[in-house]
């Protein structure tokens, strides 16, 4: 297992970790079975994505308007129980192939965390998965 720190910056986010989680891949020469990813908060979530210049802040906008404004009794602070509620309904961990050394993507998918309650330093752990030859 390998863990990755990430720091985002802003309160909400988008983050792309293609590039760091294949770099892990690289670097600790894991070739072919499957990656798992896996983030340890409960205000933010791992998913895949389109990319394109402004999507972004659509994901964010329509992550928003999920959200139903409730009186909330989360007794820590009611006022950002929805970015739970959110982190819960994306997800905590995703899996993706890896054959070569490379993760196996859609021509337009990016590994994503999304960032519900920040600017955070998230801790993500990476698992491999191995299959029969390396």
């Amino acid at each position: 297992m390998v863990t990755l720190d990430l720091n985002t910056t802003q309160a909400k986010q988008i983050l792309d970790i293609t590039d760091q989680v294949s770099n892990t891949l690289k670097k600790n020469k894991f070739r072919t079975g499957l990656c798992y990813l896996f983030v340890k908060h409960t205000t933010c979530a791992l998913t895949t994505a389109d990319l394109d210049p402004g999507t972004d802040l659509d994901y964010l906008d329509a992550f928003n308007q999920l959200v139903p404004k409730l009186e909330y009794r989360h007794p820590h602070d009611p006022t950002h129980f929805g970015d739970h509620l959110l982190a819960s309904l994306i997800g905590s961990s995703i899996t993706l192939p890896v054959e070569n050394n490379q993760l196996v993507l859609g021509t337009w998918q990016r590994a994503v965390l999304v960032e519900l309650n920040g600017p955070r330093q998230r801790q993500l752990t990476i698992n491999f998965l191995l299959s029969s030859s390396r």
